[in-house]
């Protein structure tokens, strides 16, 4: 099996560029002949189009695969508010169900090979009162891919992401560096700092562009999956 079925894809943090990578990873699997389509299980701040929420990161996902899926299936629960996807599920008097999550992403298993998901804020960010991202990628079995916005601070949260996910007992099977911040100081030597303590995988690097959603991973990074999945 070169490629897995599905990914889950988390982040160090919020905004640390998962959809970026999500978004990449989908064009490139596509690209090498692999079809490939998107899942947002939870998104918030979407806009609201003739009683149609749209989210921007759903959007991107789409435009990254020409394969077409329903709405209600690549995100299931979407909000208007730009709030943590539990507080928005509640003010919505909507709960966030992992077992119809899991029947959509099965689903999504009939239109393409791979389903990569990707999670909201970081790997314990709440879906409800009682699950959280983490709860999420282990319902779906999923190996997961670590995105590490690249700032100050981002060994201590890769690290400690890294750790709870092996303790989750899910595997990893990449991690990206994302460089959100250009200006980071001794930007290389943190990555070399991570590259050599993060026991996974590294994929990828995404230098910091305004075109990044237009872009897809380098080649190495699908090499280095099929070789993780092997």
């Amino acid at each position: 099996m070169p490629i897995a079925p599905r990914y889950f894809v988390t982040g160090t943090d919020t905004e640390v560029g998962k959809t970026v990578a999500t978004v990449q990873l989908i064009r490139l699997l596509n690209q090498q002949k692999i079809p490939t389509i998107g899942m947002k299980p939870a998104a918030s701040g979407c806009l609201n189009s003739n009683g149609i929420l749209i989210n921007d990161d759903v959007v991107a996902h789409q435009n990254a695969t020409p394969i077409a899926a329903p709405l209600a299936l690549v995100s299931p629960y979407r909000f208007e508010p730009a709030i943590s996807p539990h507080i928005a599920a509640r003010e919505a008097d909507i709960e966030i169900k992992l077992p119809h999550i899991l029947s959509c992403a099965e689903q999504l298993s009939e239109h393409a090979n791979t389903v990569v998901v990707e999670g909201a804020g970081g790997w314990f960010a709440p879906l409800s009162d009682t699950h959280t991202i983490a709860d999420l990628a282990i319902a779906l079995e999923a190996p997961v891919i670590l995105v590490v916005g690249m700032r100050l601070g981002c060994i201590n949260h890769a690290m400690l992401t890294a750790q709870a996910i092996k303790f989750a007992g899910l595997p990893i099977a990449g991690w990206i560096a994302n460089q959100i911040d250009p200006h980071m100081s001794r930007y290389a030597e943190n990555l070399a700092y991570l590259q050599t303590h993060l026991s996974a995988p590294f994929l990828a690097e995404i230098p910091h562009s305004s075109n990044a959603l237009n872009s897809c991973l380098n080649i190495q990074a699908f090499e280095t999956l099929k070789l993780r999945n092997n």
